[in-house]
């Protein structure tokens, strides 16, 4: 092997009359400026050699290249010239180099990745490596002629699978779709897989180098097409509602069987660019970028000592700590499940194991991963063996007086260092906390409902909580697969006592004369994943109900309430579990419109001299959303939140607010602060105290800033 020569990012060396082009931009081998003009050099001195025969393209480190670099389609946006023609150019260097250009492809080849691989004439992979388009995650679609080389080689059905799902797909169904020649199963013990890919160039030397995008035989015929098309187009419009960025790589991909490559690019391009310039883009970036941030905690450094969680327990066997018991057994931690009787545990095991049974059956989990998850729930009616677990989750009835109970028997068996953590959704974490000899080991891990499923993990520091103990949490919640917040310890923390203002609104909108259905409709059509009435029905309306029934004293006199949720718990709807909530429900739990709750409301309302009038969706959406963000303004102000996005992604991950809208704060920034606050003001002359502006809120809308501004500002002074 000849010495190699050295670039920045991009490295040059020779195995014989095998080139081999090596990418060094770690941790992920990103796109980044650099690396496109590192690769056309290398290519320019393949052309060059009359020595070389064919040429390797390699990832250094762990994986090939994981795509572009999202920081670049930040900056394009933001460009006064606009985009450059971006990768294009190159890839169409290397499909044009005149000897065999062979992508080798380990870990993964996602997104500008998988575009460069495609210019490649060949194509190796691991066994463990994936592909992807993933960039419709990001509210994009390919932007260096994925949509026109994709279906040359994997055919038409599988490219629109793979651009509008944007899921990855691994080494072997790479192979059978045709995107991969070849895996190279044979690897050197030391794990390099380079010497199979350069065997393979070798066996390729001196053959016709195929070019993608020369490829047509994949690109099927109108009339089979045409099928393809409207069902993916119709797929896309029920399971991606309001998403622009799915039908935009329908059509790219349309065009790439309706036109020659050249024009097809052309068309990618202008899709890509409405995608990229388009709200939703930004949005989903911020999104993006937002899900890393929020694991930044100013004064908890990175090299805080975290304590290892190797066992755990959870109090409490009901649908919450099912669900938590679930979350650590499928991480791999043995987990101790308690209940105060057998029959409690009956119940909470059987529900576990319906819902494995339930993932068995949707292909998430085989039976083999179910049955090893099961050996580690290990059920128990006594505290006798939670002296050895490394953190205990409460999981009981939200009640103060029962959690005290707990934590205080807790304190007396635990080992010393053991994480006390609480699954309040709302309670005071530090009142829990005096009952121990131990504040410093209490914190709360608000999971939500179901916890086996939604991403969201809200982390509450007490005020007493020890940075190890914070710094724990925030790790661990990566390996259960969630994504930690962290909050402050206030009534509601952040995504409740928010979620209290958007439900208090809707109520009043049903109060003021808005029938239930359309309170839910004009939501779902902004883009929730459900209604607010309908999402108290799904959890149980008795849940909130007990909640402002612990917190009533505290309620200011002469502040109007809402009522008619509390009405309908007192004649026992609850929801979806009752039959009967806000709606009513058949025994699939299938809901409907109950003619008798707009009668009872409009009762109800007469007798508490609620005039009733005609209310605009837009007006519902407003009264709903800017509730949130006022609220969220007041949370940030106040510290409960360390950032707006850490809001956003709260919301993001645990209320169903849509990602194309970025999250509340965001979404808000978007409207712009000064309109917000004046419509704000409008509903403060309306409806009065509840709706004052919170002072950040003014504070930023008078200066003409935004949440993000804040956020930038925040980060600066720490």
């Amino acid at each position: 092997m000849n010495e190699p020569v050295q670039s920045t990012r991009v490295q040059f060396t020779k195995h014989d009359n095998v080139a081999v082009i090596t990418i060094n931009n770690p941790p992920v081998n990103a796109l980044s400026p650099g690396v496109p003009e590192g690769i056309s050099e290398a290519i320019d001195r393949v052309e060059k050699d009359a020595s070389v025969t064919a040429a390797v393209v390699i990832g250094g480190g762990r994986t090939f290249v994981a795509g572009a670099d999202i920081k670049e389609f930040v900056k394009m946006t933001q460009s006064k010239g606009g985009p450059g023609p971006g990768l294009l150019p190159l890839l169409l260097q290397i499909e044009n180099c005149s000897k065999p250009v062979v992508m080798a492809i380990h870990g993964t080849a996602f997104g500008g990745g998988l575009e460069l691989a495609m210019s490649g004439h060949y194509r190796v992979a691991t066994p463990a490596a994936q592909v992807g388009q993933p960039e419709v995650k990001l509210g994009l679609i390919p932007g260096a002629a994925g949509t026109q080389r994709l279906p040359r080689l994997a055919g038409v059905a599988k490219a629109v699978e793979m651009c509008t799902g944007g899921n990855p797909v691994k080494a072997q169904e790479a192979l059978d779709a045709g995107i991969v020649d070849r895996l190279i199963v044979e690897q050197r013990i030391d794990g390099e897989f380079l010497h199979g890919a350069v065997a393979f160039a070798r066996e390729i030397s001196g053959k016709p180098a195929p070019k993608t995008r020369e490829r047509n035989q994949k690109l099927g015929t109108p009339q089979e097409n045409a099928a393809i098309f409207a069902a993916a187009r119709d797929a896309a419009r029920k399971k991606q509602r309001n998403l622009i960025a799915p039908l935009a790589a329908i059509d790219a991909i349309e065009a790439a069987t309706r036109l020659p490559f050249e024009e097809g690019c052309q068309a990618e391009a202008k899709l890509f660019l409405d995608c990229l310039y388009s709200d939703q883009s930004k949005a989903l970036i911020h999104v993006f970028f937002g899900e890393r941030e929020v694991a930044k905690i100013p004064d908890v450094p990175k090299e805080t000592a975290v304590i290892p969680v190797n066992s755990a327990a959870v109090v409490g066997a009901g649908t919450m700590g099912g669900g938590i018991a679930m979350v650590f057994a499928n991480a791999g931690i043995p987990v101790l499940l308690k209940e105060a009787d057998q029959a409690a545990l009956d119940r909470g095991l059987a529900t576990i194991q319906k819902n494995y049974a339930n993932s068995v059956k949707r292909g998430r989990f085989n039976q083999q991963f179910v049955d090893e998850r099961l050996k580690l729930i290990q059920p128990t009616l006594s505290y006798d063996d939670f002296g050895k677990v490394d953190m205990v989750i409460e999981a009981v009835f939200e009640g103060m007086a029962l959690k005290k109970e707990v934590f205080a028997e807790l304190d007396r068996v635990c080992k010393p260092g053991t994480i006390l953590a609480s699954n309040t959704s709302t309670l005071n974490i530090d009142e829990i906390a005096s009952v121990t000899s131990r504040a410093s080991s209490v914190i709360g891990t608000h999971f939500f409902s179901p916890a086996n499923v939604m991403r969201l993990l809200e982390i509450v520091r007490g005020k007493a909580t020890s940075k190890e103990v914070v710094a724990t949490c925030m790790q661990l919640s990566k390996k259960l697969g969630k994504v930690g917040v962290l909050v402050g310890n206030c009534r509601g923390f952040v995504g409740n006592r928010m979620f209290h203002s958007y439900i208090r609104e809707a109520t009043f909108l049903v109060e003021e004369g808005a029938s239930v259905e359309a309170v839910d409709k004009s939501l779902y059509d902004f883009g929730m994943a459900m209604g607010p009435l309908a999402t108290l029905d799904l959890a149980g309306l008795d849940v909130g109900w007990r909640i402002r029934k612990e917190y009533r004293h505290l309620e200011k006199p002469g502040i109007r309430q809402p009522f008619a949720g509390d009405r309908l718990c007192e004649m026992g709807r609850f929801g979806q579990k009752t039959g009967a909530g806000w709606y009513k429900y058949d025994e699939n739990r299938i809901g409907s419109p109950d003619p008798d709750v707009a009668e009872w409301t409009k009762q109800w309302s007469a007798d508490a001299g609620i005039p009733q009038r005609q209310i605009k969706a837009d007006e519902i959406v407003d009264r709903c959303i800017y509730a949130l963000v006022n609220e969220g303004a007041r949370i940030l102000e106040e510290g409960y939140a360390l950032r707006a996005v850490d809001i956003d992604i709260i919301y993001l991950n645990g209320y169903g607010f849509p990602a194309y809208r970025g999250g509340p704060m965001w979404y808000a920034d978007t409207v712009g602060l000064k309109n917000v606050y004046q419509r704000i003001g409008e509903f403060h002359a309306v409806h009065g105290e509840l709706w004052e502006p919170a002072p950040l809120l003014k504070q930023l809308a008078t200066q003409g800033k935004t949440f993000v501004d804040f956020d930038k500002q925040k980060a600066a002074a720490t």
